[in-house]
């Protein structure tokens, strides 16, 4: 069975959230992806809403195996407020009934498996994305938000600091094993396209009710994330972290050591992503993130640190270059000035967080 989400971590997000609770209070919200990691935290966040500010949210969920999800974590998916759809997200048909808002939050990149299926990983994020668009404006939602990532950008240059929305990157289009990155692009262009499509027909049709039929996509480039509940035995170099730690086994950094990662805490994301579809402005993309910068090696001091062990750190390899360490970080410029977003939780405090709630999960 799967822990609860801490609390005050949830608590976090409705304080620092208030306008979504009052514009969407009473709301039908669609979500895609709710089982997974980062649908996991914003589903008991809508949940913590409904339960403390009486919120009346009305929640369904797609999900390959419902029973599952229940029987793993009853107290997320066997609420009244809470209604499971079994299907997958690239052939699901419903009916949904009528929606004002969709989070589309599927992907495979956390399973191992999934993700080396190359061809697989680009059909589920690009027909899943179209599906889930087409259901989502046929049954009447008015705002809809992308979970994109910033693999859309491709390798970060090692002398840019940052990457912003504008940075014009991109994955290699020849690299099969670019799927993901590639996937998430077309899953961009037809969240844009589709919402451009909506208002153009709403527009021609001068209907008495065109202010109904209006549908705004708002996209949020996801970085590096930590928390409870990540994978721990998954491709995110944290986690794995975290697993040897706790198991008191040797952490083994792949490379050098050199690269350079930032990590949201996943009560910021949470907060992040509210208001992205509350406020993001219409057919736009907001770098979701920390800017703060720490190599891999550090991570790895941070992790044993935090747990309180000695777990042995093992570099695989020297670092045989005086180049610039290869970099995944992005500028949140327009995310923090247009939507007054910040980083609420440092990174020190975030790993504390994580372990514990681990610990605690590993017990149960």
């Amino acid at each position: 069975m799967r822990a609860a989400l801490p609390h005050d971590d949830l608590d976090l997000v409705l304080s620092l959230t208030p306008e979504f609770w009052s514009r969407f209070g009473g709301a039908r919200l669609f979500m895609t992806g709710g089982t997974g990691f980062i649908g996991t935290w914003l589903l008991q966040a809508l949940q913590r809403a409904n339960d403390r500010l009486g919120s009346k949210i009305e929640l369904i969920v797609l999900t390959r195996d419902p029973e599952r999800a229940r029987q793993q974590a009853p107290h997320v998916f066997s609420r009244p407020d809470t209604t499971l759809v079994a299907g997958d997200v690239s052939s699901f048909a419903g009916p949904l009934g009528s929606l004002d808002l969709c989070i589309h939050a599927a992907t495979d990149v956390g399973d191992p498996l999934k993700a080396g299926d190359p061809l697989r990983v680009f059909d589920s994020i690009v027909l899943g994305t179209r599906r889930v668009l087409d259901l989502a404006h046929a049954n009447g939602a008015s705002r809809f938000l992308l979970t994109s990532s910033g693999a859309v950008y491709g390798p970060q240059p090692a002398g840019l600091e940052r990457m912003a929305e504008t940075y014009g990157g991109a994955p290699d289009p020849l690299q099969p094993g670019a799927a993901y990155g590639n996937g998430k692009r077309a899953a961009e262009w037809l969240a844009s396209a589709h919402a451009a499509h909506a208002a153009h027909a709403a527009h021609a049709a001068h209907a008495a009710k065109a202010s109904q039929a209006g549908f705004e996509s708002c996209i949020a480039r996801i970085f590096a994330l930590i928390g409870p509940g990540l994978p721990l035995n998954g491709p995110f170099a944290a986690g794995n972290f975290v697993r040897d730690a706790l198991a008191g086994q040797a952490i083994n950094v792949q490379g050098d050591g050199r690269p350079l990662r930032s990590y949201l805490y996943m009560a910021d994301l949470c907060v992040w992503l509210l208001r992205i579809l509350a406020s993001g402005a219409a057919g736009q993309a907001y770098n979701v993130g920390s800017e703060n910068a720490v190599s891999i090696a550090a991570l790895a001091r941070q992790v044993v640190d935090a747990a309180g062990t000695d777990t042995p750190i093992k570099v695989q390899t020297q670092a045989t270059s005086d180049a610039p360490a290869p970099r995944y970080v992005p500028d949140t410029l327009k995310a923090r000035r247009e939507l007054g977003l910040a980083e609420y939780t440092a990174l020190n405090t975030a790993l504390l967080k994580t372990i514990h709630w681990s610990r605690s999960a590993t017990a149960l």
